[in-house]
């Protein structure tokens, strides 16, 4: 039998009906605006890896559904292919490529499947490489903006570029594109698309412009009409950065020079809620959705006299700011919330690309990186730069492989002393050049029945064999001075003359 002491009676007299629940004893409302937006900060990944991808700034960024693999592109011209599954703790990309050769990457993407990377530049050639860096093909219009990959179907891209166009382009048939839609303003003025993007249905496509206008269209009907129109979402003059589809679809965000604007696309006419003061000084900024549609993301660049880089996260029910995060000391441009991986990959204007993580609730991705220790050299294996002297591989002694005679003829071809041809005979002589003899019948009989003299004999000689004769019997000198001078007398000459002086 239980008995009741009077202790038990004393507490039974001072609770009365059922107790107090211990969340609300440690005074934590789970009801209340603070208790959610715990709730939400705890969702927020804040471990944090950091990989070098270069001197400049990180203006695109992309991960492939499985969150395998990633692709940086930066102002240096290069794209960088990283996989999480074979880095260690050095976080060196395993491919670096220029495949728009001096032109600034401002657009990385996915397609659905991830065996295919769409590549825009300021370039007018949209390139498509595959998941190891080998170009598949490339696709001409004007200098291109932005571009995007259609949700459902792997074969189908879209890119916006200068020339007030958007086009629907098909991998299997690049020379040609699919569809071609202009972005005119009401008054029929062309403005300039310098965001697109895909609902996630692909139903509808999205383009933000550089008047502040958003248009959409739907992609199942023709696109001689705009389905939604917004002409003064942002203000007038703002080149919208950004146009992101939540992974619902019912919202709708646009990122502009100051400000993240909400869309609510059942009504469409005013903005749901608008965010200001946050700067974006590179035209390539964006938004993103958290996984779960819970949170907004987007990164801050630095205005004068700020030093730090800062990553905000807000709720989308309060429309409060739930944390935000220095990440670097220069600006904040890519971001990207893999909803795989749980992990959160961001672009920084120093060239470094940060990776935030949570150690209990992130898959893969940049955990595979950190607990794998950088592999160690072995230093049996380093080959030492010794000098190597072979005699077979002096010219001297070197033998030449047998070559095909039509590559060496077509070597010949290229050859500009082999391949020349030889000049053409002339009938006068022109041009530093003289005119072969025996060219005419004349010269031909001349030169083969003229008597030619040959004066081949020696002149001195030939003078002496009259010596003897003239002294014999003098004719033309002698015979004038045998009176007057018979010695001959002969000029000394100036040595002579200089002697005797």
């Amino acid at each position: 039998m239980h008995m009741k002491t009077a202790a038990d009676s004393d507490s039974d007299d001072d609770l009365i009906g059922p107790p107090v629940p211990k969340k609300t004893k440690s005074g934590s409302d789970y009801d209340s605006d603070e208790g959610g937006n715990e709730r939400q900060s705890d969702k927020i990944p804040l471990s944090e890896i950091s990989i070098i991808n270069g001197e400049k700034a990180v203006i695109a960024l992309a991960a492939d559904p499985a969150g395998s693999r990633m692709v940086t592109g930066s102002v240096d011209y290069n794209v960088r292919l990283w996989d999480f599954g074979s880095m260690d703790g050095t976080f060196q990309s395993f491919r670096s490529l220029q495949p728009c050769k001096s032109t600034p990457i401002k657009d990385l993407k996915f397609s659905m499947t991830g065996d295919l990377i769409l590549i825009v530049s300021g370039m007018s050639h949209a390139k498509i490489i595959n998941r190891d860096g080998f170009q598949i093909a490339e696709c001409h219009t004007a200098p291109l903006n932005r571009g995007s990959w259609h949700p459902r179907s792997r074969e189908e891209f879209l890119t916006c570029a200068e020339d007030s166009t958007c086009r629907i382009w098909n991998v299997e048939n690049l020379r040609h594109h699919k569809t071609i839609f202009k972005t005119i303003t009401t008054h029929n003025a062309a403005t300039i698309p310098t965001a697109c993007a895909y609902s996630r249905d692909g139903n509808t496509v999205a383009c933000g412009c550089n008047d502040g206008s958003i248009k959409m269209w739907d992609s199942r009907k023709m696109f001689d009409k705009t389905t939604m129109l917004l002409q003064e979402a942002h203000k007038p003059g703002t080149e919208i950065s950004c146009v992101t589809f939540s992974h619902l679809g019912s919202l709708l965000g646009t990122r502009g020079e100051s400000s993240l604007k909400l869309w609510d696309l059942r009504l469409f006419k005013n903005p749901v809620h608008t965010f200001e003061n946050l700067f974006c000084r590179y035209p390539t900024t964006n938004l993103t959705f958290s996984p779960d549609d819970t949170m907004v993301v987007s990164g801050k660049s630095l205005q004068r006299g700020e030093t730090t880089g800062t990553m905000y996260f807000f709720d989308l029910k309060s429309y409060e700011k739930v944390k935000e995060i220095e990440v670097t000391d220069s600006h904040v441009i890519k971001t990207m919330w893999h909803p795989k991986l749980k992990q959160i990959l961001v672009g920084c204007g120093n060239g470094i690309v940060k990776v935030y993580y949570d150690k209990v609730q992130s898959m893969r991705g940049a955990k595979l990186c950190v607990e794998k220790a950088p592999r160690k050299v072995n230093q049996t294996e380093v080959v030492t730069p010794d000098q190597i002297l072979s005699v077979n591989a002096l010219p001297l002694f070197r033998q030449n492989k047998a070559k095909s005679t039509w590559k060496q003829i077509q070597r010949d071809r290229q050859d500009p002393i082999k391949s020349c041809r030889p000049e053409l005979p002339i009938a006068h002589g022109k041009g530093g050049r003289i005119a072969k003899s025996g060219g005419t019948l004349t010269s031909h009989v001349l030169h083969n029945l003229g008597v030619r003299i040959r004066d081949d004999k020696n002149p001195r000689e030939a003078i002496l064999k009259f010596a003897k004769e003239s002294a014999e019997n003098p004719y033309w000198v002698s015979p004038a001075y045998i009176k007057t001078q018979p010695l001959p007398i002969f000029e000394m000459g100036d040595d002579y003359q200089r002697k005797n002086d």
